[in-house]
């Protein structure tokens, strides 16, 4: 799958790349059209001359090498994002899936813009000119995740006359306008005229923790206002300012078609509604905007919205433990997929639920219960 990887040299780790290659063993296309190469020193033969005397060894350095232009095709099947630019919604810290994402987009050469729920923006902000996330936001060639930039958004109201009088008034809303998703999507295109990527990274259950038999209408609605029909509302606003070829992706997970006891106040339905709903848009954005709209089933993450759920640490131990990589999952590899979605290379793919999660959504199984303890289970050699 797609994997970003530093150029090393002999004597240091030196990152030199903003874009990504597919394939097992590719290695890292190197931006500005740099590319590596391998130098054999003058100063010595790389046969050493037939002789009696001692043999000396050959010392070989590796270099990055200009190109003549930034526009030189870049050698392998890299994902090339430069002259993108991404609209990522639902990103307020450092640690979840949006972040990933839009840091996987950024190495890949895309512009970057963040929509942050209206409540979170100042903290986002604040920490963003701190530096708190200056580490969180070094790319492969070791520069920073540049954010062009970050629009306060609320994707629950789709205009200002969705908004109740008691959201108007609240305190953590107050100072901030233009933040309904029709105002952010006018906000941009007088900013930047268009855009070619959108993320939706939204997903909010007001009773996560009530199973579903004890979740109120609207605990229910709620959940699928912010979590689904969130993806409707943003493609509906910024389909008209997205280029063509253009792609949108969201986020959702397994319990859209499996039960996962504790995934309840409706999230489940929320993410079934939305994978439902990616199909039917890759249809009609496909045939009106020629946008592709794909959904990745990502597996458990331990951020911070995850935690709302109370058992994220027993989901991914249960993953690790039971799918057929048994490793945990880590949200860089999220972003990139993300980014292969999003890029030329996925150019036929449209409508689909990619699954990111280590094969765990294959089992049928759990091979940890102690029913499996006689099984011969396949090993690591």
């Amino acid at each position: 799958m797609a994997a970003i990887k530093p150029c090393i040299s002999s004597s240091q780790r030196t990152y030199m790349s903003c874009t990504a290659n597919f394939g097992a063993n590719s290695e890292v296309a190197v931006s500005k059209g740099l590319r590596s190469s391998s130098h054999i020193s003058s100063r010595q033969p790389f046969f050493p001359s037939i002789q009696s005397g001692p043999v000396k060894s050959v010392k070989v350095i590796t270099r990055a090498m200009s190109a003549a232009a930034e526009n030189t095709p870049l050698p392998g099947l890299p994902i090339d994002l430069r002259g993108k630019r991404a609209f990522i919604a639902g990103v307020a810290d450092d640690n979840g899936y949006g972040w990933a994402i839009a840091k996987q987009l950024a190495a890949a050469g895309a512009e970057i813009l963040l929509g942050t729920w209206v409540p979170a923006l100042n903290i986002f902000e604040s920490s963003l000119r701190r530096g708190k996330f200056d580490e969180s936001r070094i790319l492969p060639d070791g520069s920073l995740m540049e954010i062009t930039k970050v629009y306060p958004l609320d994707a629950v109201f789709d205009n200002p006359d969705d908004v109740p009088e008691d959201i108007k008034s609240n305190k953590r809303y107050l100072g901030s306008s233009k933040w309904t998703v029709k105002e952010v999507a006018e906000s941009v295109k007088e900013d930047f005229g268009s855009i070619d990527i959108l993320v939706h990274s939204l997903a909010n259950g007001p009773e996560v923790v009530k199973p579903l038999m004890e979740t109120s209408r609207y605990g229910y609605l709620a959940a699928i206002s912010a979590s689904s029909y969130s993806f409707i509302s943003l493609l509906q606003h910024f389909a008209p300012i997205m280029n063509p070829g253009g792609a949108s992706i969201s986020l959702t997970y397994i319990a859209s078609e499996r039960i996962i006891p504790g995934y309840g106040g409706g999230m489940s339905s929320a993410k079934a509604a939305l994978e439902s709903d990616t199909r039917v848009l890759a249809f009609e954005a496909g045939r009106k905007h020629r946008i592709r709209v794909n959904t990745i089933s990502a597996g458990p993450l331990r951020s911070r919205a995850a935690k709302a759920i109370g058992f994220i640490d027993m989901m991914i131990d249960y993953s690790s433990a039971n799918a057929p990589l048994p490793k945990e999952l880590s949200a860089e590899e999220v972003g990139n997929v993300a980014a292969f979605l999003t890029s030329p290379l996925a150019s036929a793919i449209t409508g689909s639920v990619v699954y990111v999660d280590n094969g765990l959504n294959a089992m049928g199984v759990g091979v940890d219960s102690p029913i499996f303890e006689n099984l011969e289970l396949p090993k690591e050699a």
